[in-house]
């Protein structure tokens, strides 16, 4: 029987693809990496420089073209500021800062108008600039950051589909945020906020999560999102729908807003002026304190019933 030599009892290198290329693994210094990388971007348009360790764009990338870049994912890595060579790749579509550092957003962002995603979560923005509102973007992903307020000029982006601002301190949405005609997805859970805007109701959201707030009232016009399909609202002091009602979902929640339109709609308009000006109203009319309580008491069968039956909802309750 032939014995194997010393050349070929060894046993054969481990290697690793990279995008078709063969290279011993472990043979490979961090250099020659990430040349490889550069190397693939300029040939393939994706610039792959995840999880690297990076504090600063390479500066070896000055020796590729990288104008044609589409894709470039510079996530999990120490940057503390988007670099500006990003902004200057002007064919650029999907830009991945997940992970990093970042405290501020340079204005030369304008230049990628061919944007339409940016993941900024997991950084340390305290803000996002204005210009960013100027950009073609479909998804916005800016969770789990500093943030305590969004750009008045958020409604611009009439192209946006999906905004995740989750994890931050928001206590307030902007005004134009019901300008976002084409938004579906709206994720703000885990922030700061006490009021929903009445604005979005005429969105065509399909998702909405807003948990984990202070939120205390459903607005009833929410009762027209026809398009939503799933409502996230768990850790909010609701009152309104009240909590027996929200545990039963989006179904329930949707009838007793329903409801409350009805009863709003049926409401004489003296029951919306403040205390004061009623107890004006019952010294100076024609009638008595007495006469007002007899119209009160006639008109008291108006009401919804209650489900047990227990009680009618008088309509004219305060």
């Amino acid at each position: 029987m032939a014995t194997l030599g010393p050349e070929s009892a060894r046993p054969p290198p481990l290697v690793q693809l990279v995008s078709g290329f063969q290279a011993p693994l472990g043979n490979l210094p961090p250099s020659r990496g990430l040349e490889r990388a550069l190397e693939e971007a300029a040939a393939r348009g994706a610039l792959i420089l995840s999880a690297r360790k990076l504090k600063e764009f390479p500066r070896a990338a000055n020796n590729h073209d990288l104008a044609d870049t589409v894709d470039a994912d510079l996530s999990k890595n120490r940057l503390s500021d988007v670099p500006t060579e990003i902004c200057h790749l002007v064919a650029l579509e999907n830009l991945n800062l997940y992970h990093n550092c970042i405290r501020t957003i340079p204005d030369a962002i304008i230049c990628l108008q061919s944007l339409t995603s940016l993941n900024l979560s997991r950084n340390q923005l305290c803000s996002l600039p204005s210009c960013l509102c100027n950009l073609p973007l479909r998804v916005l992903n800016a969770s789990n950051n500093k943030l305590v307020n969004l750009p008045e000029t958020i409604g611009q982006l009439h192209n946006l589909m999906e905004l995740d601002i989750s994890c931050n301190e928001i206590t307030a949405l902007p005004r134009h945020i019901g300008r976002l005609k084409a938004l579906r997805e709206l994720n703000v859970r885990r922030n700061l906020l006490c009021v929903l805007p009445e604005d979005l109701a005429s969105l065509p959201l399909v998702k909405f999560d807003f948990s984990c707030n202070k939120v205390s009232t459903i607005p009833v016009c929410y009762r027209k999102m026809k398009q939503l399909q799933s409502l996230q609202l768990e850790n909010n002091p609701l009152q309104s729908p009240p909590a027996q009602i929200c545990i039963k979902g989006k179904v329930h929640i949707f009838k007793y807003l329903s409801m409350e339109a009805c009863r709003s709609e049926k409401m004489p308009d003296a029951l919306y002026l403040p205390v004061i000006d009623r107890i004006n109203l019952s010294r100076t009319g024609a009638g008595s304190v007495e006469d007002m309580e007899q119209q009160r008491k006639q008109d008291s069968d108006s009401g919804v019933g209650s489900d047990n039956g227990d009680k009618r909802l008088s309509a004219t309750e305060v």
